[in-house]
């Protein structure tokens, strides 16, 4: 039995969340314990009303009293996770719960110490949306493959499983959308056997509610080179 902490930062889902959280609930997995972990970070709709009417959904919730970021959401709910491994869920529904079992199955069949969903190689279903993203995405990829001599298709993507020893959560800096690729830089230097899963990914727009701005590659490629070269 190995036991998966799921974290799930929330900002304004109220259309989604309880949607994502009845999926999460659904996935069954042989010889394996999932703990969720949902963060609210400071919502200003019906989030949390929703969240408290349903319990049985989640294994903890953290009300943040403010907005502080996804980066602090994520540090919220890791300082409460006990799992074997981490791994992150968007409170939309851009990915799919039904794919833990891709991602899972390295960890119980190789013992795997990082596992990334890819939306870029052999993706079931993916839906088109903004050209500059998928860009942007290739761009911080190619990076981070160079600097960490990896060969990743898609370090952005949401769906990142990694174990948790790897990671020291308490050392974490960065806050804001770049906190994912500190998480998996640190995982990678010290980890060493890396798998990578074809996922689903149903996108939103802007107008639906996508949060991330092309400002924030910025951030990305300067922590990328800072944790690579100064941990």
């Amino acid at each position: 039995m190995i036991k998966i902490s799921i974290i799930i930062p929330a900002f304004n889902e109220q259309e989604t969340i309880i949607r994502l959280l009845e999926r999460v609930y659904e996935q069954k997995i042989e010889s394996v314990e999932l703990q969720v972990i949902v963060i609210d970070d400071g919502s200003s709709d019906k989030t949390v009303d929703f969240l408290n009417s349903r319990p049985e959904l989640y294994s903890k919730l953290i009300i943040q009293a403010k907005n502080g970021g996804k980066g602090a959401a994520v540090k919220a709910g890791l300082s409460h996770a006990d799992g074997d491994y981490i791994l992150f869920q968007d409170a939309d529904l851009e990915y799919d719960p039904a794919d833990y079992i891709k991602l899972i199955e390295p960890a119980l069949r190789f013992d795997a110490d990082v596992v990334m969903g890819s939306r870029m190689v052999g993706s079931p279903i993916t839906r088109v949306c903004y050209f500059w993203h998928k860009l942007g995405n290739w761009l911080i990829t190619f990076i981070f493959n160079l600097l960490n001599n990896t060969a990743f298709s898609d370090v952005y993507s949401c769906y990142l499983l990694y174990r948790r020893s790897l990671v020291d959560s308490a050392k974490l800096t960065a806050n804001g959308w770049d906190q994912h690729v500190e998480i998996l830089t640190k995982s990678v230097r010290a980890g060493t056997r890396f798998y990578e899963v074809p996922i689903s990914y149903y996108g939103r727009t802007y107008e639906e509610g996508k949060k991330i701005r092309a400002h924030h590659i910025i951030s990305v490629f300067w922590t990328m080179f800072i944790k690579r070269f100064n941990g």
